[in-house]
């Protein structure tokens, strides 16, 4: 397996930024070469995405999430990949992004673009996208913030008008 690591500052506050990630149907608007992602259900995905000259699809898996902090993901079939996107506040304004992903090239042409380096710089411009799509938009297009650990999935707290979870 191949390893890409790319990080970017977000001149956008941290809850933004992580909310606007979760929003995984808006990464055509941003994401080179992805054409479609269906969210099935909290934490599987449908992608569909053109790489290397061909359509490819695949389903991914959401194995955690902790708000504000990071997302991790599996592919469950086609190409094999997985990574995770971590979110750390720089200071109220800035959010750091860092992104790890590893994936298995398949066959001739797409080994030729990884040893190229490509989907590096393909990641990198696509992270960069995000950064400018998240710092034009007023508000983040919507959230989930429930968390997630292997099979578990708990939703997200409701919050009252006070900032009191109904388990406070």
């Amino acid at each position: 397996m191949e390893t890409v690591e790319k990080k970017i500052e977000i001149s956008s506050p941290l809850s933004k930024v992580f909310n606007q990630w979760t929003q995984f149907e808006k990464f055509p608007q941003f994401m080179e070469g992805v054409e479609k992602v269906i969210q099935l259900d909290e934490t599987h995905l449908h992608w569909v995405a053109q790489i290397g000259g061909k359509r490819k699809e695949w389903d991914a898996e959401i194995t955690e999430q902790v708000p504000d902090q990071r997302i991790a993901w599996r592919s469950i079939t086609g190409a094999p990949n997985a990574g995770i996107v971590s979110f750390r506040p720089k200071d109220p304004n800035h959010t750091m992004v860092s992104l790890q992903m590893s994936y298995e090239p398949e066959g001739a042409l797409e080994n030729i673009g990884d040893s190229l380096g490509l989907l590096s710089r393909r990641v990198e411009s696509n992270l960069k996208r995000f950064r400018n799509f998240v710092q034009k938009l007023e508000t983040e297009t919507g959230a989930w913030r429930g968390e997630v650990q292997g099979s578990e999935v708990k939703p997200e707290l409701e919050y009252d008008s006070s900032g009191k979870s109904g388990l406070d």
